[in-house]
């Protein structure tokens, strides 16, 4: 039976890969084609966007559990900074810094990028793991 899940899991983790493969190829072709760089900035939402919820889940043990003030603030944190890496292309957009075609292809980016972080958080955030080796 673990052989099981642990094959399941490593096929969803590549599928998820691929995916997050895809959304990153989407925010590379929105500057390629465009010829306008400006949109990589977008890279610092991903990277920071699952730092709230590690940090909540290393503090407080799972999201599962009750509410409490420290998971509604990492919750506000995540939103914001989603929020934010959809409005940094509308406003080089709007602003004439890019084209609306390129913030087309970096927006369809992000959607497969979070998509594919809430994925690995609903996959993979249920695991029993021991916080206290690291």
């Amino acid at each position: 039976m673990a052989v099981y899940i642990l094959k399941e899991k490593s096929r969803i983790l590549i599928a998820l890969a691929f995916s997050a493969a895809i959304g990153i190829t989407f925010l590379v072709l929105g500057c390629a084609l465009f010829q306008n760089w400006w949109p990589m900035f977008v890279l610092f939402f991903y990277f920071l966007s699952p730092v709230p919820t590690v940090i909540s889940r290393r503090l407080s043990g799972s999201l599962d559990s009750s509410s409490s003030a420290l998971i509604e603030l990492c919750i506000f944190l995540t939103v914001g900074v989603v929020i934010s890496a959809i409005g940094l292309p509308i406003v080089l957009a709007r602003t004439s810094v890019i084209q609306w075609g390129a913030c087309g292809l970096v927006l369809a980016g992000n959607v497969v990028v979070f998509l594919t972080i809430l994925g690995y958080f609903f996959v993979f955030g249920n695991d029993d793991l021991d916080y206290s080796s690291w």
